[in-house]
């Protein structure tokens, strides 16, 4: 095998590998998560997850949820350049992230454990 075909079979082994780990991520993305069914229950209760793409803690708060993440309230309060603070938040009077607002109008802010939520909510988390 000569120098050109060697580049050619290297070149093409890349791109498999590399089409393989873009299947995956867009098949584990997309897949159901463990927590679906509570954090539909949260949606459904009426339970609010106000929070900002750039916070730390919020993607914590995200992380308990795994792919159910995606079916959480979340309500974004960020402007899209992070320097800001949508009106409709500081309408609803949100002053840190993540700030939970319950369905008796209660709030609760930090990361909060899926027991936590559940026991705020009467969501069942399994």
């Amino acid at each position: 095998m000569n120098k050109k075909q060697k580049n050619l079979v290297i070149i093409a082994a890349v791109i498999l590998v590399m089409a393989v780990g873009i299947g995956y991520s867009i098949y584990n993305k997309n897949k159901p998560g463990d927590y679906d069914t509570f954090a539909q229950c949260l949606k459904d209760k009426g339970a609010i997850f106000y929070g900002a793409f750039w916070c730390p803690h919020c993607q914590d708060q995200k992380k308990e949820f795994g792919n159910s993440a995606k079916l959480l309230p979340y309500v974004e309060c960020s402007t899209a350049d992070g320097q800001s603070m949508l009106i409709s938040c500081q309408q609803k009077g949100i002053q840190s992230y993540p700030t939970w607002e319950y369905p008796d109008g209660s709030r609760e802010v930090g990361v909060k454990t899926l027991q936590e939520l559940a026991d705020k909510t009467g969501c069942s988390i399994k």
